[in-house]
């Protein structure tokens, strides 16, 4: 199985190869692709072997209330961003994110956001890459430094050739042979442990209590006793800063959208992945329960977690996955959902390598190193840039390790990189008056407003436990960003009005921000209607469900 779908993956990539002629085909496909394909692509990047192993490690930690970093975390956002965002990303024709921060606000806010951004970048591939080292330790017993290095050349082969359009074809493959791999584990979990009768029954008698039966107040997540707090610590830090922040700024996603043929497309390529978006925890978060009342190596380390915060042991919540994996799955499904778990790895390092190697080279080095080449002069550089950003996530991996929970990690980059960039991009957006000074500046305050709440908890000036850290951090890093920003501006001039057209809604025509043709399209080619419809689903599952 595992041997097959490598095969599969390199021979995506060399068919891409022959579509690769320029760099707008390399890092961009050409912006030529169907709004299914981005679609699936854009969710496939994000269900990346840190989401998985992540929030499986949050449900076996945490329980329901991990469904938040999807109703809440998540669909909210990937809707804003299809109504109200690309329109701009896509109307004005940038190549990245951080090439809308340089229209928008110069040099100053577009090299501090640039250089944040691929740092990221190569962190979270490492991320990626140290887990799936560490599932083929513990399922095929290979050496880590083995199981790293050759998972890095297979993605590095097929980014190097195909550029984007091998990542995004391999993304839809991907996305099926994962839910192929965590249907039938949450299927067979549910058996083994009674159905769901027979889970509810186990987790109300574990440590977590029924509190992880119910996605809301959310205590335990947030670190918070008081239940209002809770809330408030999970719709604003969760659901509006890290979410709009991670979802709305963050180039590895919004990339997916761009490389579409249309607005309108653009616009679909969001709300398309919101619907399985929705429907991912209950195939990811459910199995990370069941680990945590029928796999003897976890149950026993949150037994213990629960009596001791600070004990340390063998064992991990980020490997509930793996051990549920080998304890339940025979052979062959076995190898099923091996292949799905080195997919998830592969479509979130190729995300992130992809983004990282359209930033270096356009925003970094044909920005600031070397200008006014031949196209074919960037198309090498976006290669090597392929090159040197998997080489560098090797060595980021091993960084990974120092987490028991990887999300615990993943939202500690988020509330330093996506949270102050989203006050910056949203109040850029809508203000007019919004200084080139005020945009760079308060990005480096945001930032280390986040840094410093970080390195409080660390010296315990305050404590709280769960992800309540990441959730302050990104709050104050919000507020921090838009007070400097609100003051720098005050003393600073503004770019004249006629230079903001297409990058502030109040100055740019409606028919720059939609597609000629747009209300003629059926319904479900129309974003608003699509969009309405995802918004409604995902308020009755939060209510019925959580």
């Amino acid at each position: 199985m595992v041997a097959l779908y490598f095969v599969v993956v390199l021979g995506i990539g060399l068919m891409a190869r022959r579509r690769v002629s320029s760099s707008l085909d390399f890092f961009l496909s050409g912006r030529s692709l169907p709004a299914w394909v981005t679609g699936l692509a854009f969710i496939s990047a994000n269900l990346g072997a840190v989401e998985i192993m992540g929030m499986s490690a949050n449900g076996a930690q945490y329980g329901m209330p991990t469904m938040h970093y999807y109703w809440i975390g998540a669909v909210p956002a990937m809707l804003f961003l299809g109504i109200v965002m690309m329109p701009f990303y896509y109307g004005s024709k940038v190549r990245s994110v951080p090439e809308f921060m340089l229209r928008r606000f110069g040099p100053g806010a577009h090299l501090v956001n640039a250089i944040s951004f691929a740092i990221a970048q190569v962190l979270i591939a490492g991320v990626n890459l140290y887990l799936l080292g560490s599932i083929l330790d513990a399922l095929l017993g290979w050496p880590l430094w083995l199981s790293i290095t050759v998972a890095a050349l297979i993605v590095l082969f097929y980014l190097t050739l195909g550029g984007l359009s091998a990542a995004i074809y391999n993304e839809v493959l991907q996305f099926f042979v994962i839910v192929a791999a965590l249907l039938p584990l949450t299927l067979v979990g549910l058996h083994k442990v009674g159905g769901w009768e027979g889970l509810r029954v186990r987790v109300i008698e574990g440590p977590g209590g029924v509190n992880q039966l119910h996605a809301w107040p959310g205590t335990e997540l947030t670190g918070f006793a008081n239940s209002v707090l809770s809330v408030i610590g999970i719709v604003f830090g969760l659901g509006f800063v890290l979410s709009f922040g991670y979802w709305t700024t963050n180039f590895v996603e919004v990339q997916r959208a761009m490389a579409t043929n249309s607005i309108s497309a653009a616009q679909r390529t969001p709300i398309i992945g919101a619907f399985p978006k929705m429907f991912i925890p209950f195939i990811v978060v459910i199995p990370g329960m069941i680990s945590a009342v029928l796999v003897p190596q976890i149950a026993d380390f949150k037994d213990r977690v629960s009596a001791d915060p600070n004990y340390k042991g063998d064992v991990t919540y980020n490997q509930a996955l793996l051990y549920l994996m080998k304890d339940i799955l025979p052979n062959g499904l076995l190898g099923v959902g091996l292949a799905g778990l080195l997919a998830a790895f592969m479509a979130g390092m190729a995300a992130n390598i992809s983004a990282f190697n359209t930033v270096f080279s356009y925003d970094l080095w044909q920005t600031y190193a070397v200008k006014d080449r031949e196209d074919h002069y960037y198309l090498t550089v976006g290669r090597l840039a392929t090159v040197g950003a998997t080489l560098a996530a090797i060595g980021t991996a091993f960084i990974a390790g120092n987490f028991a929970n990887m999300m615990d990690y993943l939202q500690t980059l988020f509330s330093f990189f996506n949270a102050p960039l989203f006050a910056t991009f949203i109040l850029g957006m809508f203000w007019k008056r919004m200084t080139p000074a005020a945009g760079w500046i308060g990005l480096v305050c945001g930032t280390v407003a986040a840094i410093v709440i970080f390195a409080l908890s660390k010296l315990n000036v305050f404590e709280l436990s769960g992800q309540g850290t990441s959730f302050v951090a990104a709050g104050v890093a919000f507020v921090v960003d838009i007070v400097v920003s609100i003051g720098v501006s005050a003393y600073t001039l503004p770019r004249p009005a006629t230079e903001l057209v297409g990058l502030v809604y109040s100055e740019t025509p409606r028919e720059l921000r939609t597609e000629p043709d747009a209300e003629i399209l059926p319904w479900y080619q129309r974003p608003g209607p699509l969009a309405a419809i995802a918004l409604g689903l995902v308020i009755a599952l939060d209510v019925f469900v959580g």
